[in-house]
């Protein structure tokens, strides 16, 4: 695999990631204003491209794995980097969404007494 090819995928990595790290940071929003189905489906749209950047990252794994030396690159390393970013951008959305909903029925059993 060509230099350039690592390069096209890792952009298209980063991409989708941005994407899906966008989508988590919206989620934290719409949670905290308690729109819990929205950051939830939010969550699962950012999911998705997390896993089309992660097939792709697979990809190349495999490749290696199975005796193909490829090239090096700047830009995939920083999307992998992203990925990994983007996995704790994944567990602290879904951490905010435990957190808001307890809060919020707490908040209700208090105004309602």
């Amino acid at each position: 695999m060509t230099l350039e090819k690592i390069q096209e995928i890792g952009m298209m990595m980063i991409s989708k990631i941005g994407l899906a790290k966008s989508n988590y940071v919206e989620s934290l929003s719409e949670s905290r204003e308690g729109n819990f189905e929205r950051a939830k489906q939010l969550i699962q749209e950012a999911d998705l491209l997390k896993i089309e950047a992660h097939t792709e990252h697979f990809g190349l794994i495999q490749l290696e794995a199975s005796g193909n030396q490829l090239p090096f690159s700047l830009i995939l390393m920083h999307a992998e980097d992203q990925l990994l970013t983007c996995e704790v951008f994944h567990k602290i959305a879904l951490e905010h969404i435990t957190l808001y909903t307890r809060i919020k029925k707490l908040e209700d059993v208090i105004i309602k007494d």
